[in-house]
């Protein structure tokens, strides 16, 4: 009978018989079912193990087990001098490496009190919004396609081939490009970057037009996506959610916006946020965010300062390969700072940036040498997995795929 308590059981992990929210008036089923979703399941990353329990379809309860990556970033990072980090910060978020970058640069050029050139700092942004368009059309892309929108997966990923193709012409690297230097970049930007870039917007904005026009009015994905795993802005709040999933929920909190860095206070652009709440709404915010990302870039490319693009401090960044080559300073100095590194002051200092899933943070303890005392990062899909179990109640065994999708956890940001 519904309503009726037989057999108490409260664990996860076997077939219980007790009601709980969401299955009163259920009168097909007196028992519930344990349902193993991952860790060998294609959606789930080769990790994530989502444990359902199901009355008929619907989730009456779920536990969520990220599993472990085993790669030790915090603790990596305390064994090497501050720059040879970019590598371990690239595999963060793979799908948007450069923000990673930028953060911890950004960190520890506030432990050190400075600020790098204004060409640097417009460079930095250009390639971290190019970083962000990539980690939207991954998302929204791998997102569509489990829902059996193939074709829209297709043309977001070659929208993305066009950027990563850009952002290999800068970089030399498609993914994990470890393009920052602490101090300033790698490489300055080549002659023709501007009318590559402009050129690859067309090609993108193309594909993002034939991705709405098959998704916008779909019925099936319409009514796959809206009233599903919504949260309101409060639970958001409560949940420390950042990014897209904090704006879906109606929270208008950015970082570029709210601190801004890297003189994004110099661009004009919106920051989407939602109504309800649902998958739906997480998509478009995306989706929009992309377009914002588009107009920062074109602004940056079309103001673009002159100068240099690092620090003229051979205590902080390389000398020119001229002075290696021709003075006996210039070779001491590059050779101490490849051997001993950066040396910040003692103190630990705590710098945020707006990463493709919400807030990217670095905390680092100085102790006065040439490499991390402590390292912490706050990485947005840690913190937002947390949300997932209360995403999940209520909805069908068929959501589960979307939610995890539109959550976009990075395995890398969940490594512990």
């Amino acid at each position: 009978m519904a309503g009726e308590l037989l057999n108490v059981d409260y664990g996860i992990g076997g077939i219980t018989t007790h009601m709980k929210p969401g299955m009163e008036g259920d009168d097909l089923h007196s028992e519930t079912m344990i349902v193993n979703f991952g860790p060998a399941h294609p959606a789930t990353h080769g990790t994530v193990r989502i444990v359902a329990e199901l009355s008929g379809e619907k989730i009456v309860d779920v536990d969520v087990d990220l599993g472990y990556l085993h790669r030790g970033f915090e603790k990596m990072c305390e064994t090497v001098d501050y720059n040879q980090v970019m590598p371990y910060a690239d595999r963060l978020n793979y799908v948007s490496p450069i923000i990673n970058n930028v953060g911890w640069c950004l960190t520890i050029e506030k432990l050190l009190e400075i600020e790098v050139p204004k060409r640097a700092q417009y460079i930095r942004v250009i390639m971290s919004e190019l970083s962000r368009i990539s980690d939207h059309l991954t998302c929204l892309g791998a997102s569509a396609m489990e829902l059996g929108a193939f074709t829209v997966m297709l043309y977001m990923m070659q929208a993305r081939e066009l950027l990563w193709e850009l952002i290999e012409y800068v970089t030399g690297a498609r993914l994990t490009i470890s393009y920052g230097r602490v101090g300033g970049l790698k490489d300055d930007l080549p002659a023709d970057f501007g009318d590559r870039m402009l050129k690859a917007f067309e090609g993108v904005l193309h594909q993002l037009d034939n991705s709405d026009r098959l998704l916008s009015k779909n019925r099936i994905f319409i009514e796959r996506m809206c009233d599903i795993a919504i949260l309101t802005g409060e639970e958001a709040i409560d949940f420390s959610l950042t990014g897209p999933l904090l704006r879906a929920s109606g929270v208008g909190y950015d970082v570029r916006k709210a601190f801004p860095y890297s003189s994004y206070e110099d661009f004009d652009f919106e920051v989407p946020v939602g109504k309800k709440g649902d998958n739906f709404d997480r998509f478009e915010v995306r989706f929009k965010e992309i377009y914002e990302s588009i107009k920062i870039c074109r602004q940056a490319i079309k103001n673009l300062p002159g100068g240099p693009i690092k620090v003229d401090d051979p205590h902080i960044t390389l000398v020119s390969k001229d002075q290696v080559y021709n003075s006996i300073d210039g070779m001491i100095n590059h050779f101490e700072l490849v051997m001993y590194g950066v040396k910040p002051p003692k103190g630990d200092v705590y710098m945020q940036v707006e990463g493709g899933n919400g807030e990217l943070g670095f905390y680092v303890v100085s102790d006065g040498t040439g490499k991390p005392y402590k390292c912490h990062v706050r990485a947005p899909s840690f913190i937002h997995m947390g949300a997932v179990r209360k995403m999940l109640i209520g909805a069908n065994i068929a959501d589960i795929v979307p939610t995890f999708g539109m959550v976009n956890m990075i395995g890398g940001e969940c490594d512990r």
